[in-house]
């Protein structure tokens, strides 16, 4: 009995990696298409080779789970969509593509869309807000991007609407967004509130004084904008994050469980 217990674990397994396989074969990435893809952006092409290798797997993936569509009139090419899903891929590299296995698809304007919202105040009052946006992020729905600032990622400023509007979908995982995903068991979800609470009090403190940052001031609107925010920096510019907020760092560093810092300086 013991030995056919383990047979369905072992056969699972197989399938398992047979499906895999067989998604990365019909979202196959040609060679010259990838490697345009990772020489754009500096925190892809920092990657060793054998991160690069997986990515490009796990983007592979996503596309096979994910479709990817324009709106707006915007036609995209299979180059813009390796582009948005590689990015989003860069956030699971080493945690789990299954993080984004409760949505369906990512829909891509050519530049800002308008969303409506509608909000109640303290008062009971129901207000409609019309307001133009770059990026969104909804709870078990879509991604929704600009293209126009989707390419503007990776210009020195920490600036990157593909990683942000990821971030909050990883912070979704547990719930409304609120800057604090679903944590690693090997992490301490105090130090992580204590962290974060500390520097977006801190960040609010510099905004006030009108010091100029790095960080983009609207980190500073609600602590999942601040982790959103702070996780493009982290990718983008780790040298700036560590050097305003090193506490901050490690905690992003043991969450996706890598270390761009590093990469930067070999």
């Amino acid at each position: 009995m013991a030995g056919m217990a383990a047979e369905p674990a072992v056969m699972t397994g197989w399938f398992g990696r047979w499906r895999r396989a067989r998604a990365v074969e019909r979202q196959a990435i040609a060679d010259a298409m990838w490697m345009r893809v990772v020489s754009r952006f500096s925190f892809l092409r920092m990657l060793p080779a054998e991160d690069q290798r997986r990515l490009r797997e796990l983007t592979a993936l996503f596309l096979d789970r994910k479709p990817v569509s324009g709106a707006g009139g915007l036609e995209l090419t299979r180059e813009m969509q390796l582009i948005i899903a590689a990015q989003a891929c860069l956030l699971v590299l080493n945690l789990d593509l299954d993080l984004y296995d409760d949505w369906v698809e990512v829909i891509v304007y050519p530049d800002e869309f308008v969303a409506d919202h509608e909000y109640m105040d303290e008062d009971g009052v129901m207000h409609r807000v019309r307001a133009p946006l770059s990026g969104e992020a909804w709870e078990h729905g879509p991604v929704i991007l600009s293209w126009r600032d989707a390419e503007e990622a990776d210009g020195g400023d920490g600036y990157n609407v593909v990683l942000h509007e990821f971030a909050h979908k990883i912070d979704m995982r547990n719930g409304a967004a609120n800057g604090f995903p679903p944590l690693h068991a090997d992490m301490d979800r105090k130090v992580w509130a204590d962290t974060f609470s500390a520097a977006y009090a801190d960040f609010q403190q510099r905004l006030d004084r009108r010091e100029e940052t790095l960080i983009d001031e609207y980190a500073a609107e609600d602590p999942a904008e601040f982790f959103a925010v702070l996780s493009e920096s982290f990718f983008e510019r780790p040298d700036a994050l560590f050097a305003m907020y090193p506490a901050v760092y490690d905690q992003l560093k043991a969450f996706y469980r890598q270390d761009p810092l590093k990469r930067m300086q070999a």
